[in-house]
């Protein structure tokens, strides 16, 4: 139990999913609950200014660690063998874990980079009806042709290194980027950056299934964002055909603070508003 939330765990596949559940915002009950998936190698507790800045806007807060982060285990190995299927899949697990909180609520499922792919398949690979919208921050497709100027051919050979070390290695050890990884995992992000789709998980078709995905989306992208340039999220919305869309670039002159792929959690008060005004335009169940 921390002060500020309270730990709990959710048992998937032998796996364990670390949830930090914050407590109820002020206000009548029944408010929005919004479910935060972090980016690659980021611990849920990163998260703690943006828990707080949804709480302020009336929204109530679950975060999750990614399966191999933080309290989620397993801690990554060459044993693992999981990929952007499973964590799709433990989504899904955390939402049937919290039902009984969610039941009759709003629900959004609010992803950053890595977990907002990951947010976005799950609706588009499992039950989609279990979450009412989609806001995806610092979210992009890394496709290396998608990045303005000379920057995409720097990230190709910086994407499919990463993955060749995973390949040898049977596991991304963190040099510098991402945290320590399981290799499906960088595999996957490797295909995306590669080839700018999603590969095909669990022998699903994920870009075919993505372009019927039909949640309302808001789409926000940062300023000074050195891994998900604006670019990158307009090329991941442009799969987003069924969906009702809401772009919004989100600039340093809003957040009142500089910005970046990270620090954008610690400057989120106006974007947390425009996620609760998002919340509170959704259709009630």
């Amino acid at each position: 139990m921390s002060g500020e939330y309270t730990q709990e765990f959710v048992d998937v596949d032998g796996a364990r999913i670390g949830v930090q559940v914050h407590p109820e915002p002020d206000g009548p009950p029944g408010a929005p609950v919004v479910v935060v998936w972090p980016a690659m190698g980021v611990r849920a507790r990163y998260y703690r200014p943006l828990a707080a800045a949804l709480r302020a806007a009336g929204l109530a807060v679950v975060v999750a660690d990614l399966r191999g982060t933080g309290e989620s285990t397993p801690a990554p190995a060459r044993t693992c063998r999981y990929g952007y299927a499973e964590l799709a899949a433990d989504v899904g697990a955390v939402l049937d874990a919290l039902k009984p909180r969610l039941d009759g609520r709003t629900r959004l499922l609010l992803g950053h980079s890595l977990g907002g792919q990951v947010a976005l398949l799950h609706q588009a690979l499992h039950d989609a009806d279990a979450v009412d919208g989609l806001a995806l921050v610092a979210v992009g497709m890394p496709w290396w042709r998608g990045y303005p100027g000379l920057r995409g051919w720097g990230v190709l050979p910086y994407t499919q290194g990463i993955a060749a070390v995973a390949r040898l290695l049977g596991v991304w050890p963190g040099w510098g980027f991402g945290g320590r990884q399981a290799r499906g995992v960088i595999r996957d992000w490797a295909y995306t950056a590669r080839t700018g789709r999603f590969p095909v998980l669990d022998g699903v078709d994920a870009e075919a299934a993505v372009r019927r995905v039909r949640t309302p989306v808001l789409a926000v992208s940062v300023d000074d964002d050195q891994y998900t340039p604006h670019e990158t999220l307009d090329h991941l919305c442009a799969k987003l055909t069924a969906a009702t869309v809401t772009r919004h670039r989100y600039p340093v002159a809003e957040a009142g603070a500089p910005l970046d792929h990270f620090t954008w959690v610690r400057a989120a008060t106006p974007l947390a508003a425009r996620v609760a005004a998002f919340a509170a335009a959704l259709p009630h169940r």
